[in-house]
């Protein structure tokens, strides 16, 4: 087994190793999602806590790792008795991005349940993770209902597998941690909030702190032992102060001015629900302990905040985490409860180091407080209005002036646009296709393990043979060529690529700020139904990916936003660009069918014979049965149909800005009824 990089070794990320620390001292808290960029040590830093964890005792040969003292009474390889067990260190199991729900919760033998009515049980990852620590790297890319599965038994503390009617049951409470880029998609809301804490992370943009990184790093790959060595004495001093936390962590007590700050600060940020209030109270509690002391201060509240709302303030994927700190000292000073801040020192710190004092951890060469992981030096990684992107978009244009990028209307609900067709892609919400969740059409042979048994195919394959199979007790002589695999139909995740035309005359009589929002609207609704998105823009004399096909559709709102326009209108350009991109896409993610939605006026301009080449463009596409709506941005009393037109010759259909709206039909039912009663009550007046 190789040897882990050290914990204490990490340079930076303070909010990251406390969040990780508070975890292990109250596993209770709910585990930590890590939020971040490529290259910031989130996996580092995952594993090398493990490590750190104190050593478990359990049963001998129990593969559920039930403990000597209270064993789990149902456990599946009990009844234990209660005495001496074996001691050995707490597991760190990862789960791989592709892996299926059997191996995640574990598999019965269906076969054998069948005939014999034996439960022959295998257990699963969330088994082997009992009493350690459960890593989930891009956690984000994970299948929805494998994260459902794993917050789940995070949640109840248990596993539970089910297969027609056979249940197994075992205890499963591990420390959940999860990261994440937010560039390739986002965690949906629900999801997110069953994360107990949440840190942002980023890389140091201090040079000194940087050099640092680089330094241990590569001592640590020219020697890893040695390397440990070095911080074997931190290591043991924190790992020691994670059991006397622990230990302290039952006496602690959370008085009614912390909870009434706590119920407080819920209140004044809008968190839905009450898991917030409770994440935040064990929190500050295992805060309290982490720093030697019994009682919960308003310091430990302010920082529980910190770390378990931001992820909860969202309220849709444009919106960026975070939290207001002057409303948060705002609210805890308000609320503060004068008899529940005992000072045990004396010395007006609370204690110690605090909470966030890194007690045990060697020091670093990073400037005071969070250094790199504070907003201000995040800020450094977003662009400005005036840099160059990658599609182009400061170059002036052919044929006319570039104009200022218009704001995005307000987004609003839209109808449903789905592919036609039965399809075989990712699991999602938006076009009907064969899953492995949904509902039952039918039974077939299953190939290669069984997953989803057909209990009625089944006994009907089996029941013509119990006679020549020497049949003679109520049970059913069941074989393996009499198992039928149950055939689901559900809703898949589609790729939604979007052309949008960006020439100048989307921009006469303000209409980009309508385009904007309505294909924000659309990207709520492609994040909402699990797809993936692509924006391809055209305007002057060619067309840009502006943004490749991704999970991230934050990623797309942002590129959308600052797209500015003026130009003429080559809208042949963009067909064939967004044909380029299906080509490439469908190697890599030949199951997601695509959805292309073309965003124009109709009109083509520039070059020799501009609408024709727009046809055979839209030609090309139909061709290949790609599935395509336009989005007829054309406005005024006199309109060409020229989106139509094109629409006619994708082979998809048209919808006007007006009709993408859902609530457009609903509207002009309540407008008919309205204008039914209005008629009515005047008949009644006269």
């Amino acid at each position: 087994m190789s040897t882990p990089y050290p914990f204490t070794a990490l340079v930076g990320q303070d909010d990251l190793r406390l969040a990780l620390l508070l975890n292990a001292v109250s596993p209770a808290v709910g585990g930590v999602l890590v939020r971040g960029e490529k290259g910031t040590a989130k996996s580092t830093a995952v594993r090398a806590l493990s490590a750190l964890m104190p050593q478990v005792e359990v049963v001998a040969g129990c593969r559920f790792s039930c403990a000597p003292g209270a064993p789990d009474p149902a456990c599946p390889d009990g009844p234990h008795e209660t005495g001496p067990g074996t001691s050995r260190a707490a597991r760190m199991v990862e789960l791989p991005v592709g892996a299926s729900e059997d191996r995640l919760v574990g598999a019965l033998d269906i076969e054998r349940a069948l005939a014999e009515g034996v439960k022959a049980f295998e257990p699963g990852l969330l088994a082997d993770a009992h009493r350690g620590i459960l890593y989930v790297d891009e956690v984000n890319l994970l299948h929805d209902h494998l994260v459902d599965l794993l917050l789940d038994a995070a949640a109840m503390g248990a596993s539970y597998v089910e297969r027609e009617g056979v249940s197994v049951r075992h205890a499963a409470r591990f420390l959940l941690v999860g990261t994440m880029n937010p560039e390739e998609g986002e965690l949906r809301p629900q999801l997110l909030d069953r994360f107990g804490l949440t840190v942002e992370v980023a890389a140091s943009r201090e040079p000194d702190q940087r050099v640092e990184v680089v330094k241990r790093r590569l001592a640590y790959d020219d020697d890893p032992e040695g390397f440990a060595g070095k911080w074997e004495q931190e290591e043991s001093a924190v790992r020691a102060r994670i059991v006397a936390a622990r230990d302290l962590l039952p006496s602690v007590r959370l008085g009614d001015g912390a909870l009434r700050q706590i119920a407080a600060t819920c209140a004044a940020f809008e968190v839905d629900g009450m898991r917030a209030d409770i994440v935040m109270a064990r929190t500050a509690t295992a805060l309290a302990a982490w720093a030697g002391r019994t009682d919960v201060l308003a310091e430990d509240v302010r920082q529980a905040a910190l770390l378990a709302l931001p992820h909860r303030r969202r309220r849709n994927p444009f919106d960026a985490p975070g939290l207001d700190e002057d409303k948060l000292d705002d609210t805890l000073e308000e609320f503060g409860g004068q008899d529940d801040e005992p000072d045990p020192d004396g010395d007006g710190d609370g204690g110690g180091d605090g909470p966030g004092g890194g007690g045990g951890q060697p020091p670093q060469d990073a400037p005071e407080g969070n250094g790199p992981d504070a907003d201000g030096d995040r800020a450094a990684d977003i662009p400005s209005q005036g840099e160059p992107s990658d599609s182009g978009e400061q170059k002036a244009p052919a044929g006319g002036g570039e104009q200022a990028a218009a704001q995005a209307s307000e987004p609003f609900r839209t109808k449903m646009l789905s592919v036609p067709g039965l399809g075989e892609g990712a699991a999602g919400r938006r076009s009907r296709a064969r899953t492995e969740h949904g509902r039952t059409t039918g039974a077939r042979r299953p190939r290669g393990a069984l997953t989803k048994l057909h209990l009625a195919a089944t006994v009907q394959a089996a029941a013509p043979h119990q006679r020549a199979r020497g049949r003679s007790g109520p049970g059913l002589v069941v074989r393996r060529d009499d198992l039928r695999q149950a055939t689901r139909e559900g809703r898949e995740g589609n790729l939604v690529l979007f052309v949008v035309d960006a020439s100048g005359s989307m921009a006469a009589r303000q209409r980009m700020s309508a385009v904007k929002g309505a294909v924000l609207s659309l990207l709520l609704d492609a994040y909402q139904r699990r797809d993936k998105v692509g924006l391809v823009t055209f305007r002057g004399s060619s067309a840009d990916v502006a943004l490749p096909p991704t999970s991230s559709v934050d990623a797309a709102a942002v590129r959308l936003e600052s797209l500015p326009t003026g130009g003429r209108t080559p809208l042949s350009a963009g067909l064939l660009k967004a044909h380029d991109v299906l080509r490439v896409e469908r190697l890599r993610d030949p199951a997601r069918r695509p959805l292309v939605v073309v965003v124009t006026d109709g009109r083509a301009t520039g070059g020799p014979d501009p609408v024709a080449l727009a046809g055979r463009a839209a030609r090309l596409l139909a061709a290949e049965g790609t599935a395509s709506v336009v989005v007829d941005c054309e406005s005024g009393p006199v309109r060409l149909g020229l989106a139509g037109q094109l629409a006619g010759k994708l082979g998809g259909t048209a919808v006007t800005l007006d009709e993408l709206r859902a609530e457009s039909i609903s509207g002009l039912v309540k407008e008919v009824r309205q204008m039914q009663g209005l008629q009515s009550n005047s008949r009644r007046v006269a």
